[in-house]
Formats: C-alpha cells, sequence, structure tokens
C-alpha cells in the first residue's frame, strides 16, 4: 500500500496530500464505503492532484467514483478541489451551515471581503507597505481554488462513515463553522484543524469571523476535553493522536499565558500590528506575519470582551491598552 496511505478504520484511510505551505501536508480522508466519500480535498495544485490520484488507485478508485465531498473548514488546504472534484461527477460538497454562512462566502465573494479584509488589517496597524504583497499571496491562495456548490449540514446531524454513524459537531475558532464528526463507539473524532500535535493552531480575528474567536476557540477545546477521544484525526502532522484531551489542555494553557504575557505589555497603548512585533520575534514571511496580527487581534478582542482592556483610534488605527 502507498506509504502515504493510512488506515483509521477498515474503510477509512488517510492520505497525506502535499500543500506549498509550511505544514507540507493536509490530511484527507477517503472512505471506500457506500457513499464513497472524500473528507477534505487540500489545493488545486498538479501536486495535490497527483497524490490524490494516486491514494485514490492504490483502493481500486478513480476521481469519478467520490460520491460524497465534507469539508471540514473554508480554508484553502482543506477546500480548495472540492470544486473540481464535484464537476467529474456532481458529488454533493457537505459544509457546516456556519461555514457557509461565513467563512465560504469570504471566496464565493471574493473581492468585496477582500476590501473588507484589507482595511481591517490596516485598523489594526499593518503597514501600508505591506499591503501589496499580502494581496498577492492571498491572491494566489485563491487561485489554487476550484468553488463548487455547498449543501448545508447542521450541527447533531449523522453522517453515514465507515459502515456506521458519526455526529456532525460544532467546534469554532480556527474557523467559525469548523466542523468535527464524533463516534462514541469508536471514541473517534475526525478534528481537522481543532487540534494540532506539533505547533497551536491559528486563532485569527478577520474581518469576516466572530467577534471573539478566541472565546469560541477556549469552549472548543473544552468540548474536546469532555468528549475524551481515544483516537483523533488531524489535519496536519499525525494525523492520529491519541491523548487530544491532554492536547487540548496544553493549547488552552498556552493561550492563557500569551494573554497574561499581552496584559503585561499593554502597560502602554499599543496596536496590534506592533504587538505582534514583540510576541512573534521570528522572521516571518508575508502570510506568517498576516496570521500572528489576526492571532493577536484575536486575544486583544477577547481581553476586551472581558473588562480587561480599553480601545482607541488614532489616524484609523486602533489601540488597546489596560487602562
Amino acid at each position: 500500500m502507498n506509504s502515504m496511505l493510512i488506515p483509521i478504520t477498515e474503510t477509512l484511510h488517510a492520505l497525506r496530500v502535499p500543500i506549498p505551505y509550511p505544514m507540507q501536508f493536509v490530511t484527507v480522508l477517503i472512505d471506500t464505503a457506500a457513499p464513497v466519500t472524500l473528507i477534505d480535498t487540500a489545493l488545486h495544485t498538479p501536486e495535490a492532484l497527483a497524490a490524490l490520484e494516486a491514494g485514490l488507485a492504490e483502493l481500486n478508485l478513480g476521481f469519478q467514483d467520490i460520491e460524497r465531498i465534507i469539508v471540514t473548514h473554508h480554508h484553502p488546504d482543506h477546500y480548495g478541489l472540492a470544486g473540481w472534484l464535484q464537476q467529474q461527477n456532481g458529488a454533493p460538497i457537505l459544509m457546516l451551515q456556519e461555514e457557509v454562512n461565513r467563512g465560504e462566502k469570504y471566496w464565493s465573494r471574493w473581492e468585496y471581503w477582500k476590501n473588507e479584509h484589507d482595511q481591517h488589517l490596516l485598523s489594526h496597524g499593518l503597514p501600508v507597505e505591506s499591503q501589496p504583497g499580502l494581496d498577492s499571496a492571498m491572491l494566489k491562495s485563491r487561485n489554487r481554488m476550484i468553488l463548487g456548490q455547498v449543501t448545508p449540514v447542521q450541527v447533531g446531524d449523522r453522517i453515514s462513515l465507515s459502515n456506521t454513524e458519526f455526529e456532525v459537531l460544532w467546534l469554532p475558532g480556527h474557523a467559525d463553522g469548523h466542523l468535527g464528526l464524533w463516534n462514541a463507539d469508536l471514541s473517534l473524532l475526525i478534528a481537522g484543524d481543532v487540534i494540532l500535535e506539533r505547533i497551536t493552531p491559528n486563532i485569527g480575528r478577520y474581518a469576516y469571523t466572530r467577534e471573539d474567536p478566541l472565546g469560541d476557540y477556549f469552549n472548543t477545546l473544552k468540548a474536546v476535553e469532555t468528549l475524551n477521544p481515544q483516537r483523533t484525526v488531524i489535519g496536519h502532522y499525525g494525523p492520529v493522536i491519541e491523548n487530544a484531551a491532554g492536547r487540548a489542555r496544553e493549547i488552552a494553557a498556552h493561550h492563557h499565558e500569551r494573554l497574561n504575557e499581552i496584559l503585561e505589555l499593554l502597560a502602554e497603548p499599543m496596536n496590534a500590528y506592533d504587538l505582534s512585533l514583540k510576541l512573534f520575534q521570528r522572521e516571518l514571511d508575508t502570510f506568517g506575519r498576516r496570521f500572528a496580527l489576526a492571532e493577536v487581534v484575536a486575544h486583544l478582542e477577547h481581553l476586551r470582551f472581558q473588562g480587561k482592556l480599553q480601545v482607541f483610534q488614532v489616524d484609523g488605527v486602533w489601540r488597546y491598552w489596560r487602562g
């Protein structure tokens, strides 16, 4: 069997598909039980198509055999190939309703939300001279995506997978409408990017997201802790980890430490971009700095909602401080 293909259950297999991002690979799940299902898709690149075609062939399948596509969340490395795959034989693309309402619209209403997002980042201190490079990087991601017709699913729905049923969960934070799939009998959680082993998932406040993504994420981490799955399929690295509850506690502790660090730094007013330079001091590419800024804004807004920070504008840029 292809070394990139890892069995999860008798019919469910994890395939590591290359992506042009620092994580290097994304986990795509292939279920050979009827209906033949893909969970997440990778980007529309020649390398991803070749890897996916090879993985399917190992299971005596082709693109035309895919009957259903489930997308955990709207990020390009999970959603980018969905429309192209749908074009092969009309397979429905399932996405949680909350993600259809928000994240998916970021791509389907690209020009509108790109402009909104540009203004959002500038209002948090992103230097004007950084904007063209960021726009170019975002356009590159958008061009690696082919969108399709999405069918919304609801929290609590039951989805037939691997000859049994999985419950649809809402696990927001990394994405507003991040979908999880849970089977209590197998103690198996399909978690996408909710939990990662070697890094913490980016929790960013963007122009189109919910107001307090970090608060959402703390609730999600508690939910994972309560489920206490024996095995969890994750979107990068892994693809399976065995102590998701413990990892959830570690990640929550990391974010609480970061919140305390921010409070210490804000004895004097500062904008989010300048704060991101203090919190993420290593050299970052354009995408990395965007993620760092969005994550800092998420932490600042969480503290503001808790009444621990004040905010005011100077020349159109928000500044936060302890007061």
